[in-house]
C-alpha cells in the first residue's frame, strides 16, 4: 500500500505538467496571432469566395503567341473578376496578345486576337484597313531609344523643295502614328562591314503608306515622340533656313516711308518763377526776392 501511495504525487505532477503545457501553448498561440482561435474560425467561415484565374507570368509584348511558360495562375475574389477571364491556363495556349500585358495582369478575351488567328507578330495586331511599314534609322531618329511599341509619333521629312528653288525644307508629313514594333538588324555597309540598324514598324493607312515611302526615298526622316493623351493636329507651314534664322529674332520696327515734316514753330520761352524769403532778427524783418 505504501508503494502505491508513492505513485500518487508522481501522477498528479504529470497531470499538472500536461495541463500547464496545454494552457501555455494556447496562450502563446493567441499572443502570436493576436486573435483568439474562435475568432479565426469565424473569419475563415465568412471569408469571401475566391478562384484561380490565368495571369501573365511576366511582361508580354503585343503580338506575342502565348505558351505555357508565359501563363500562371493567381487567386482572385469571385466578386471582382473581370468579364472574359480564363480559369485554366490551357485555354490560352496558342492565343495571340494584341496589346502589351504586364506581369500579374489578368488575361481577358478582348486583349487577345480572335481564336482563328494563331500566328503572332505584327500582322496579329494590325487594325482594320491599316498597313505595317518598316523604316530604318538610328538612335537619333528613334530619340535615343525612347520610342517603344505602342508610342505615338509624328514623322518629319527634310528635302529640297522644287517649288522653292530647291531650298531645303523640313515639314511634318504624318501625325499621331502608332509604333507597332522596334528592333535592330545587321546591315552591310558600303565598306563591306556589318553594322546594326534600328528598324521601326509603323501602322499607317494605305495613303499614309504611299506618303511615307515617297518621302523616305527622297529625303531624311525624323520622328517626334508625342504624349499618349495628345491627339490634336498641328498645321505647320514647314521650316526653311530663313524661317529658322528669324524665328527668335525681334520683329523689325516699320518706319513710315514719307515721315511728316516737323513744324518750324519756335519753342516758347520758359516761364521764370519768383519766390520771397523773409529773415527775422529780433524785431526786424527783411525780405529777399529770388528768381528761379
Amino acid at each position: 500500500m505504501d508503494r502505491w501511495k508513492a505513485f500518487i504525487p508522481i501522477t498528479l505532477a504529470m497531470f499538472i505538467a500536461v495541463g500547464g503545457s496545454l494552457f501555455i501553448y494556447n496562450w502563446m498561440q493567441q499572443q502570436t496571432t493576436g486573435v483568439p482561435a474562435r475568432v479565426v474560425e469565424e473569419i475563415q467561415r465568412e471569408r469571401p469566395e475566391t478562384a484561380y484565374v490565368a495571369v501573365a507570368a511576366f511582361d508580354l509584348a503585343a503580338g506575342t503567341r502565348l505558351d505555357a511558360e508565359m501563363i500562371t495562375s493567381r487567386e482572385h475574389l469571385l466578386s471582382s473578376l473581370p468579364a472574359g477571364h480564363f480559369r485554366e491556363p490551357s485555354e490560352l495556349l496558342g492565343r495571340v496578345a494584341v496589346v502589351p500585358l504586364r506581369a500579374g495582369e489578368t488575361i481577358i478575351e478582348h486583349r487577345l486576337a480572335p481564336v482563328d488567328i494563331r500566328t503572332g507578330g505584327v500582322s496579329a495586331i494590325l487594325g482594320e484597313g491599316k498597313r505595317a511599314v518598316a523604316v530604318g534609322g538610328d538612335k537619333v531618329i528613334g530619340i535615343s531609344g525612347f520610342i517603344h511599341p505602342g508610342n505615338k509619333v509624328d514623322v518629319l521629312v527634310t528635302w529640297s523643295d522644287p517649288d522653292n528653288g530647291d531650298e531645303d525644307i523640313t515639314k511634318i508629313v504624318l501625325e499621331n502614328v502608332t509604333v507597332l514594333a522596334t528592333g535592330t538588324v545587321m546591315q552591310e555597309t558600303e565598306k563591306g562591314t556589318t553594322a546594326p540598324v534600328d528598324v521601326y514598324t509603323l501602322e499607317l493607312t494605305p495613303e499614309e503608306t504611299e506618303i511615307l515611302t515617297h518621302v523616305r526615298n527622297h529625303g531624311r526622316l525624323q520622328f517626334a515622340l508625342r504624349s499618349p493623351v495628345d491627339s490634336l493636329s498641328a498645321a505647320t507651314r514647314g521650316a526653311t533656313a530663313r524661317h529658322a534664322m528669324s524665328y527668335l529674332n525681334p520683329r523689325p520696327v516699320q518706319l513710315a516711308s514719307n515721315p511728316a515734316p516737323r513744324a518750324n514753330n519756335p519753342s516758347p520761352a520758359p516761364v521764370r518763377s519768383e519766390f520771397t524769403m523773409e529773415v527775422i532778427q529780433g524785431s526786424s524783418v527783411q525780405q529777399f526776392k529770388f528768381n528761379q
